[in-house]
């Protein structure tokens, strides 16, 4: 059974349901503002994210640590692949006084892949949620964590600086995993996933759609994620960053997200947020709560 959709054939316009309103109100202005004053990096503004405005409007933002050069691969992701730059030591105190100039009220940190390091990066991972603490008492923290490779030990990590919530992205069906997420393996994330959850986590992941999934697809990994415990669900359209990466294969329509949405909130999710526009920390402040 297909998802209800719109096939997309070569240089077909977005529908008017991807269309981005430019961010404005005051509180986006005055973070702006801060941004470019204080030259803070955020995701928000590096990756031109659709929800940037309604997201610095309700006090949250996103955050990437480690450089910006990821060690692997992934078809859909617009991150450049290489040799990752040294590690920057105080990399934690910046991030926590750029959380605490911005005044973020709940702060998502992310990363890329590190696979060149001996722990794959989990140390900074670690000092960085402290030192945000330390800076910033009252800011909630989500944590959208690479998967480690499945290393157990690197995980404890971040489960004993205990965030509100870790995330970790499924980001497609099974059947499209190799392709789509290169150096990943579909049964490792979801045993991320489990172990986060068993030793007492709020867990959250993404998926990204118009792949060429079915819809039995997405029901089925939404199975799955029920199965390990999860609590928080997003679901969004996949965009193409440049011609390099993975072609769009559909748009899906707004009825079809709802579509998602609904069964994921009757299989028992705690959150499901599905949309065109929906990504990783959208609302990321309530799913804290």
């Amino acid at each position: 059974m297909m998802t209800e959709n719109v096939v997309l054939p070569e240089r077909q316009k977005k529908p008017n349901w991807l269309r981005v309103k430019l961010p404005v109100g005051k509180k986006y202005t005055e973070l702006r503002g801060l941004v470019d004053k204080y030259k803070l990096n955020t995701i928000c503004t590096s990756g031109s994210c659709p929800n940037m405005g309604e997201c610095w409007g309700e006090g949250t933002a996103t955050f990437m640590i480690l450089g910006n050069i990821c060690t692997r691969s992934c078809g859909f992701c617009g991150v450049k692949t290489g040799r990752p730059e040294t590690v920057e030591w105080d990399e934690p105190e910046k991030v926590a006084r750029s959380i605490k100039i911005m005044g973020i009220k709940h702060a998502v940190i992310t990363s890329v892949d590190r696979d060149d390091l001996k722990d794959g990066g989990s140390i900074i991972w670690a000092e960085t949620i402290e030192a945000i603490r330390r800076a910033n008492p009252n800011t909630t923290l989500e944590t959208l964590i690479p998967d480690f490779q499945g290393n157990t030990s690197q995980i404890d990590r971040i489960i004993k600086v205990h965030p509100e919530v870790v995330s970790h992205n499924m980001e497609t069906v099974r059947r499209l995993t190799r392709e789509v997420r290169i150096q990943a393996k579909y049964d490792r994330s979801l045993g991320v996933l489990k172990y986060l959850k068993e030793n007492g986590m709020r867990t959250k992941t993404g998926l990204m759609l118009g792949l060429g999934e079915t819809e039995e697809e997405v029901i089925e990994t939404m199975r799955d994620l029920q199965g390990v415990g999860l609590d928080v669900l997003t679901i969004g359209q996949y965009l193409q960053p440049t011609k390099n990466h993975l072609p769009v294969k559909e748009f899906i329509t707004p009825e079809q997200f709802k579509k998602y949405e609904t069964i994921g909130l009757e299989m028992g999710f705690m959150y499901v947020e599905s949309g065109a526009l929906v990504r990783s920390s959208y609302k990321a402040h309530k799913h804290a709560k």
